[in-house]
């Protein structure tokens, strides 16, 4: 009751506000300029036929988040299940699917690793250097091949050098310091964008310090003829993990990873023909040991390499636009644990897209099928249906099948208590959908409904309680669920005003199985509830408050305030954000208990 109590007083308060203050119209960011660049059909953002979120720079710098795994908790239908503060340790899901069935991209470079979806997130980059984040919910093996299960996330980096020289250092609670610096300059045909960061804290309660230290780093060339674009990133953390993994119990964990990532990549435009080819080389390390002060007890090391190739193109004719590809890859992993294995990796894109009905109608089929050194071929084909109504509404509908090889770790891994499956069957799924979005100048809905089969999901499972848990295929699910979301920008007092509601309903059904322990129960996000209101009544005052609402399948529910103000003073930028600012007591993943209220100081000098 008191959860429901607060729903319906924010929602009051804020309808509160959209009365009294919307007697002037304000024009919110415009999106329909954007071009979603994920796939090889570049569109822009308001003519596509799937359900697409898009946080853009001027969301980035307003929000509450300072980490993407923060930022994406501010997402409905967006699972960001972390494991204490700043995003150290993050697990990403999409619409109830698991932290291997997501997919993250950087600047179309796929970043997914062999070894486990655990590392994901590790590649998030730092904020300072992201230009948007696309958000593609929904099956998109055809787009992208595997791993895209339920969705696929693709952070696109910044290009204008020259309105990047920042510096920012940020101290709070728990004995959090983070120190920053951003430049970026042209020099007429080519630019370098630069990035260093250190992130430290002595931890919210025993055993969960970090140290976190990113570089990056963005060159162009030619830019004016055929732009050839260089992108670097390292990202080391080390952590204290009081109960992340095992469990609860086991609080004197420790892990240390490194990501990285170099990319190349160039761009050959006609006027019929666009074609991007890449290369990249995404490497991973993990080292854990179950007791920090004595490694020797128990200890992991792995280290995961990925080498791979990308030609994209599309082709501009009378009957629409073709949108075809190749991606090859290859994987080298060297684990204590999981042994020295090598995969090869082989996919064909093919899809096309028709206009109808005056150019309102538009069909877009498509196919990837993709060889795996050992799993073989797979097919993936799905469709897309679009129908303009008027300049401002759009109906839109898709369906694909989608599928996820297992990882290593479901593979391979061993220790005391659980054992890998080498003979694990692939995951597989069909999802459909449909959709609507609403356009204004500063008014704009989306609602969507989807249902998604999956097969062949995989679990730990044991039938007595002495045995060791053993991966297998045992699950079958379906998902269905409700998503809507809506935005309206308002002017008052002279300043613009931004309001969003996102909502998304997911009901699961699986089918039971002849085991009696099952280690990862599902336990999805059933209802999902996330306002945001960004307000500036001063001139050089702004602020934002963040209300999160979650109540998962197995009935456990909570309720997240976060709040910011910030206060611009050209040069100088000065932020005071607080988090879960009414102290709820909740845990996301694996029963780790989240801190309670804290505070973060930010300060920004541009120059």
């Amino acid at each position: 009751m008191k959860t429901k109590n607060s729903i319906l007083l924010i929602v009051a308060l804020l309808a509160a506000s959209y009365i009294l203050n919307a007697q002037e119209g304000a024009k919110k960011e415009q999106l329909d300029s954007v071009i979603i660049s994920s796939s090889r059909i570049h569109l822009p953002f308001k003519e596509n036929s799937r359900t697409i979120t898009v946080i853009s720079s001027k969301d980035i710098m307003e929000s509450t988040a300072t980490n993407v795994a923060e930022l994406l908790q501010q997402v409905a239908g967006v699972d960001m299940r972390c494991r204490g503060v700043n995003g150290m340790q993050a697990d990403l899901y999409i619409r109830g699917g698991s932290f291997d069935q997501t997919l993250l991209l950087i600047d179309g470079i796929k970043v997914e690793d062999a070894q486990t979806g655990h590392h994901t997130m590790n590649m998030a980059l730092p904020l300072e250097v992201i230009e948007r984040i696309e958000i593609i919910k929904g099956p998109a093996a055809r787009v992208f091949g595997q791993n895209a299960f339920t969705g696929a996330i693709n952070i696109v980096t910044k290009s204008n050098a020259d309105k990047l020289n920042v510096a920012g250092f940020q101290l709070g609670s728990f004995g959090q310091q983070h120190v920053s610096g951003t430049a970026g300059k042209e020099f007429g045909n080519s630019s370098v964008i630069a990035h260093a960061s250190v992130n430290t804290s002595d931890g919210y309660r025993h055993n969960t310090d970090f140290e976190n230290q990113n570089y990056f780093v963005k060159s162009s060339f030619n830019k004016n003829n055929t732009p050839i674009n260089v992108i670097g990133y390292f990202t080391e953390r080390k952590f204290g993990a009081n109960g992340f993994y095992a469990s609860p119990s086991a609080i004197n964990q420790y892990e240390e990873t490194q990501s990285s990532l170099v990319g190349v990549s160039t761009n050959f435009k006609s006027k019929k023909f666009t074609i991007t080819p890449r290369m990249y080389w995404k490497r991973n390390q993990d080292m854990y040991v179950f007791i920090r002060e004595n490694p020797a007890i128990y200890r992991n090391l792995h280290q995961t390499n990925k080498v791979g190739a990308e030609f994209n193109a599309s082709y501009t004719s009378k009957a629409g636009v073709t949108g075809f590809g190749v991606d090859v890859a290859k994987v080298y992993l060297s684990s204590n644990n999981l042994g020295k294995r090598e995969r090869e990796m082989v996919t064909v894109f093919l899809e096309h897209r028709f206009k109808f009905a005056d150019d309102k109608l538009d069909v877009t089929p498509g196919i990837a099928v993709n060889h795996f050194s050992d799993f073989k071929f797979h097919a993936f084909p799905g469709i897309d249906f679009g129908y303009q109504l008027n300049d401002k509404v759009k109906l839109y509908a898709n369906a694909g099948y989608t599928y996820r090889i297992p990882t290593y770790t479901d593979l391979y891994y061993s220790d005391p208590t659980t054992l890998g499956n080498e003979n694990l069957n692939p995951e597989e799924a069909i999802t459909e959908e449909i959709g609507l979005k609403y356009f204004n100048n500063n008014f704009n809905v989306s609602a969507a409904i989807f249902n998604r089969d999956s097969n062949n999901l995989i679990d730990y499972v044991k039938e007595n309680e002495s045995d060791k848990w053993q991966a297998t295929n045992i699950q079958d699910l379906n998902s269905f669920g409700v998503e809507a979301n809506a935005s309206y920008g308002f002017k008052s007092l002279g300043f613009n005003q931004n309001f969003n509601l996102g909502y998304t309903y997911l009901k699961e059904k699986l089918d039971s199985n002849s085991f009696k322990f099952s280690r990862y129960s599902i336990n999805s996000l059933k209802h999902h509830f996330i306002t945001t209101f960004r307000s500036q009544f001063l001139k050089n005052v702004s602020q934002s408050i963040v209300y999160k609402f979650a109540e998962r399948t197995n009935g456990e529910s909570y309720s997240v305030v976060d709040a910011k103000i910030t206060l611009d003073l050209k040069a100088f930028q000065v932020s005071i954000i607080g988090n879960n600012i009414f102290n709820e007591a909740y845990t996301e993943t694996n029963l780790v208990p989240m801190p309670k209220g804290n505070v973060l100081l930010d300060f920004k000098y541009r120059f």
